[in-house]
């Protein structure tokens, strides 16, 4: 990162710091893409299995990792400052805290697990392959998080290219244990979904290796010289990456959780119908990379700008990054509407599947318009450690307002599992207004204080 005078020095900068995060926020998800798309050439009940699973790990995950963000915020504000001594000491104690969260997690899945796949009335095979594949994942989790900890800490310095060639260069280890592990290939054993399960804890654990050695040997992280002093646990140094992380971790899992939720719901409906919806959310996940990559971006700026108390400037960017989106979810918009048959054939070869894929696509067309406002906002939030009314403003507008509109259209009206899609619609429009409207007060205040300053 650095100090900035014309919107169009702005623009070079902050599409710096966005294509890389978007290269590798695709690679991440093209992990998740690969295990979908491979499980459902694998069968129907495969990709069920799979979905159940995800639709599991993804809110614990997204939501824990959420947590070790924090670090984003902390190190940029921290750079913008002028305090770089401090930051080896504040990336430590994140690994410490990755590392409690990474086995509380495993220890929690050990006894939550079964009772929950049971609770969920699954057909049997369905219900063994997401046991399957979730145990398989487990294995991948510790280093998984201690990765998070490390790319939040490298993409702070805005050095996002150095991710996305960590993500680039994994894509192809898990795609070849993919076609291993799923198919049985090469004298592997053909595990089916489970196989996708295992295929990406291999991953995880490439990636962490391969960042730990880019932050001990390559500058400019070496100069920080983060693991040539390991401190004792600070409780103190958790408290305050708690107090920013704790909110950011619930205000994504609640987002994350809803989709989840809706996947799990949907067990009540055929086994074809749960793999569509999957194949769908899947996509959708797909097109929400780039006002995602565009969020975390901005934490990066914003907070940069916010710790050199350059408040104007942070606001061009929050304003830069929403416009961006906007525009670009218009076009990914009118793409789905052209390809979404190609799309569903992507998943599926089951005719009824991709029928209702292709049902399906048309509903998240309208995620894209409320996700290019909301996403950017929540990185702009965090950057100004604005974080607990966030918090509060998605618990709203997903688990208050979301889920219920769509259970009730879901049960009462004729679009029975479509009626999800359209809560959740509601949902994201609700949690786009709401942001936005939190985002300007914050502004507001900013520019008085400022002002304030001046006189």
């Amino acid at each position: 990162m650095e100090k900035t005078q014309t919107l169009q020095q702005k623009a070079l900068l902050f599409c710096r710091l966005v294509f890389p995060v978007l290269i590798t926020q695709l690679g991440i998800y093209a992990m998740n893409f690969l295990d979908t798309v491979m499980s459902g050439h694998s069968g129907a009940a495969q990709l069920a299995g799979v979905a159940i699973g995800s639709s599991i790990w993804v809110p614990v995950f997204t939501g824990l990792s959420g947590i070790l963000m924090a670090l984003t915020p902390i190190v940029s504000q921290f750079n913008g400052a002028g305090k770089k001594d401090s930051v080896p000491g504040a990336v430590i104690q994140s690994l410490y805290l990755g590392l409690a969260l990474a086995v509380a997690v495993i220890l929690a899945g050990y006894f939550v697990l079964d009772p929950l796949l049971h609770a969920m009335h699954l057909d049997s095979t369905v219900s063994d392959v997401a046991r399957g594949y979730l145990i398989a994942l487990s294995t991948g989790i510790i280093p998984l998080f201690l990765y998070n900890v490390l790319r939040s800490f490298i993409d702070a310095l805005g050095r996002t290219r150095v991710s996305m060639f960590v993500t680039v260069a994994a894509l192809p280890v898990n795609a070849l244990f993919n076609y291993l592990l799923i198919f049985g290939k090469w004298g592997f054993p053909e595990l089916g979904g489970i196989g996708a399960g295992y295929a990406t804890s291999i991953t995880y654990w490439f990636i962490a290796v391969l960042t730990f050695i880019i932050i001990h040997k390559v500058e400019p992280f070496s100069l920080y010289h983060v693991f040539h002093r390991f401190t004792a646990v600070s409780i103190h140094a958790w408290k305050e990456q708690l107090k920013i992380g704790i909110p950011i971790g619930f205000a994504i899992f609640f987002e994350t959780s809803i989709f989840a939720a809706v996947t799990l719901l949907m067990s009540s409906f055929s086994t074809a119908t749960i793999a569509a919806h999957q194949s769908a959310i899947n996509f959708a996940s797909f097109l929400y990379m780039l006002p995602l990559s565009i969020s975390f971006a901005l934490t990066i700026a914003v907070g940069y700008e916010i710790g050199a108390k350059r408040y104007s400037d942070a606001k061009q960017y929050s304003y830069l990054g929403m416009g961006t989106a906007v525009i670009l979810a218009l076009l990914c918009a009118g793409a789905l509407l052209l390809f979404r048959e190609r799309v569903a054939g992507l998943y599926s070869s089951d005719p009824s599947v991709i029928s209702l894929t292709k049902h399906f696509l048309l509903y998240a067309v309208f995620f894209q318009l409320s996700d290019a406002i909301a996403a950017p906002i929540q990185g702009a939030l965090r950057g100004y450690k604005d974080v607990n009314v966030t918090l509060v403003l998605s618990l709203i507008s997903y688990w208050v307002i979301g889920l219920p509109v769509g259970y009730v259209l879901a049960t009462s009206t004729s679009l029975a599992a479509f009626g999800y899609w359209v809560g959740l619609i509601s949902g994201l429009a609700m949690g786009a207004i709401l942001l936005y409207l939190r985002m300007a007060y914050i502004q507001k205040k900013q520019t008085k204080k400022t002002d304030s300053s001046a006189q």
